[in-house]
């Protein structure tokens, strides 16, 4: 009997390590002891070196590192659906901003986060940027649901239900980072919603203590053509240039959207090594444009891929949006080999890890690296037959044929039932909710 003793093994058909060589192994087991991925061995070999507690066999599964959805608003999962096929500024001014001042609240973003979590689990993803009110109490929810989470607490010039100005924002955001400082799977940053939410007086100081406190920021940046020409016309430069002079272009910023770009900012955002945040099915809804991805990934550019909030998507499926991600852009740069499947997986994993500066232990399947990770089922009519499993999870496979997904080894969904949240008792809460924010538009109207 081996005496190498571990928590879980799980043997596969193929795993696709996203790693340095972009290695996919064939009838390999994956060892996890302490959370924490202890060895990568031909299956074999793995039942004569270890032995343990639970041994999973997933015959016809790839196994790929957690989904990292590198931008959300999660809560927003209440109110998906609620105001479609608009534009973004009569979308978010008439529509979202109202609803969000009448309904929320610190248990509407807990109860929110944890239905978006839910989903989550159900479609890979194990860890997300998200940018909403009440941090804290998307923190609750993430932990509960056993999720990893970097929570971006907003910063605006004007009263929100969270407070009453900056200051508020910044006092909240600091509170839950000395809350959640020794949970190693909470991570909160500063988020500055937009350049023309913003003005630099609270810009400059989120910095300051951004680079003090050493956490990141996130910020919707060049999201649409109207947003450029505001910005010019009030300040006769261009939101990128303004950003560049404050001095918040660095590898602490991840830039959500970017679908505005010249050649020559392209080189600035490579210079000052900011990370973009990609959100194509969000961009694509809201009719905001095109993110040049391709020429961002030829400047040596860190492109991660987000989902935006379901009020604006309408999901948060990250495989769906690694699919559009690669059609996209083939489509927008005209060429058919732009963006290859093992590329925007990539995308969708190690790259948004390196973004939240977590790629040292989430974002690829390599001995020392937590154990997240998810197990797509492609023994389907519709993903077989199977010459590249990772061209055929890009291409063909849904969210639907993810049947298992861990983080830290732990196992939140088996055989597609989650395993940590109750899912009858958020199904439950989403229609109170539903009928609550349903009733009061039309008493509106």
């Amino acid at each position: 009997m081996s005496d190498h003793q571990a928590d879980l093994i799980v043997h596969a058909r193929w795993i696709a390590t996203v790693s340095a060589d972009d290695a996919v192994l064939e009838n390999h087991a994956l060892v996890v002891k302490d959370g924490l991925i202890a060895d990568l061995l031909p299956s074999e070999l793995a039942d004569e070196k270890w032995q343990a507690d639970t041994v999973t066999r997933l015959d016809d599964h790839l196994l790929i590192p957690g989904l990292v959805n590198a931008h959300t608003h999660a809560a927003m999962n209440l109110l998906r659906g609620i105001a479609d096929d608009l534009p973004l500024m009569t979308w978010l001014e008439k529509h979202i901003w109202p609803a969000e001042g009448q309904f929320v609240s610190e248990q509407f973003v807990y109860e929110g986060t944890r239905l978006a979590a839910a989903e989550m689990i159900r479609s890979g993803t194990t860890t997300f940027a998200d940018m909403y009110f009440f941090p804290a109490s998307a923190a609750k929810a993430t932990v509960e649901a056993g999720l990893r989470a970097t929570l971006f607490c907003p910063l605006l010039d004007f009263p929100t239900p969270m407070g009453a100005g900056p200051d508020d924002y910044i006092r909240l955001a600091t509170d839950a980072m000395d809350e959640w400082r020794h949970d190693p799977r909470i991570q909160i940053g500063f988020g500055p919603h937009a350049p023309y939410t913003v003005s630099d007086e609270p810009l400059q100081k989120v910095l300051t203590l951004a680079e003090e406190l050493d956490v990141p920021m996130m910020m919707h940046v060049h999201e649409t053509a109207g947003e450029i020409q505001m910005a010019v016309g009030n300040t006769g430069e261009r939101p990128l240039t303004r950003l560049k002079a404050l001095g918040l272009l660095s590898p602490r910023l991840l830039a959500v959207h970017m679908t505005q770009l010249t050649d020559e900012e392209i080189e600035l955002v490579a210079e000052t090594g900011t990370h973009v945040v990609h959100c194509p099915e969000s961009n694509l809804k809201l009719a905001s444009g095109f993110a040049p991805v391709e020429k961002l990934r030829k400047g040596q550019i860190n492109v991660a891929l987000g989902t935006d909030g379901a009020a604006s998507n309408n999901d948060l499926d990250m495989i769906g949006e690694a699919r559009t991600a690669a059609f996209l852009a083939k489509g927008v740069s005209l060429q058919a080999d732009a963006l290859p499947a093992a590329d925007v997986l990539k995308m969708a994993t190690l790259n948004g890890a390196k973004a939240l500066g977590r790629d040292d232990e989430i974002g690829s399947l390599e001995i020392g690296k937590q154990a997240d990770m998810v197990a797509v089922d492609l023994n389907r009519l519709e993903t077989q037959p199977v010459y590249d499993p990772v061209a055929q999870l890009i291409y063909a496979a849904s969210r639907d044929q993810v049947t298992h997904t861990w983080v830290g080894g732990r196992c939140l969904m088996d055989s597609r039932k989650l395993t940590t949240l109750n899912e009858a008792l958020i199904l439950k809460n989403a229609q109170q909710w539903q009928q609550t924010i349903a009733g009061a538009n039309n008493r509106d109207r």
